[in-house]
């Protein structure tokens, strides 16, 4: 098992108008026993550190109150509107604003960004759905994906059931992926070219392997045996 922990920094400050963030952290904490929890920042950025279920658990929680407050909102302005004259206009206008939050209605998971790239790079069909709209956005070792109505069509089943299918790809490939990271950061720049290169020319002997070149390492994923031949080839 290779994706057994990870940091990511989480950003609490759009909380910061409705909770005390200090109050917020510790009830996360007590919600997340499991994980470690850094200094919260004064702008509201807090370092967490744990498996990536937990982290998942956590991350749901926030979008949960994120989404109660968007909803309370909701309600709050619509008890300021004015009530419509004729009970036609008030109907259409219902139906409209009715089909409007339908459209946007969306289901949210959050996934290890490796996973996550692993899966769009080897699995593209897994991250597609008929009448759906599939996007994700990375915030460092954590991608969310957002799954949202393409059409008026697509109701909450179908957005359900593509998560319910990305989620169990995810849970598969935890169990099976490994990941080797290459440091570079002690290198020179045409060290970290060598580097690059080299597995640039190893990529086409394993079409399995998940290459990732950044500024300071090189990530690998892959299923153990292929990371380890990679590995002992590249260190040759």
């Amino acid at each position: 098992q290779v994706f057994l922990c990870v940091t990511s920094t989480l950003n609490v400050a759009l909380f910061r108008h409705h909770f005390v963030l200090e109050d917020l952290v510790e009830e996360m904490k007590k919600q997340s026993p499991d994980l470690n929890f850094g200094p919260l920042q004064p702008d509201g950025q807090i370092a967490v550190r744990g498996s990536f279920p937990a982290l998942r658990v956590l991350r749901e929680f926030l979008l949960l109150k994120a989404k109660s407050l968007s909803e309370e909102g909701k309600r709050e302005g619509k008890s300021h509107q004015k009530p419509r004259k004729k009970l036609q206009e008030h109907r259409g206008a219902a139906e409209t604003r009715n089909s409007r939050n339908e459209h946007r209605e969306k289901q949210v998971l959050v996934l290890d960004t490796d996973i996550y790239l692993y899966m769009k790079c080897f699995l593209p069909k897994k991250l597609q759905a008929n009448d759906a709209v599939i996007s994700g956005v990375t915030d460092g070792d954590i991608t969310t994906v957002c799954i949202e109505s393409a059409g008026r069509e697509a109701g909450a089943a179908r957005r359900s059931r593509a998560k319910e299918i990305i989620e169990s790809c995810s849970v598969e490939l935890q169990k099976i992926l490994r990941k080797e990271r290459i440091c570079l950061k002690e290198q020179s720049r045409g060290e970290k070219q060598r580097y690059k290169q080299l597995c640039e020319r190893l990529k086409a002997r394993y079409p399995g392997l998940l290459i990732l070149p950044y500024d300071t390492h090189i990530d690998v994923v892959g299923t153990s045996a292929d990371v380890f031949a990679f590995r002992e080839e590249v260190r040759r």
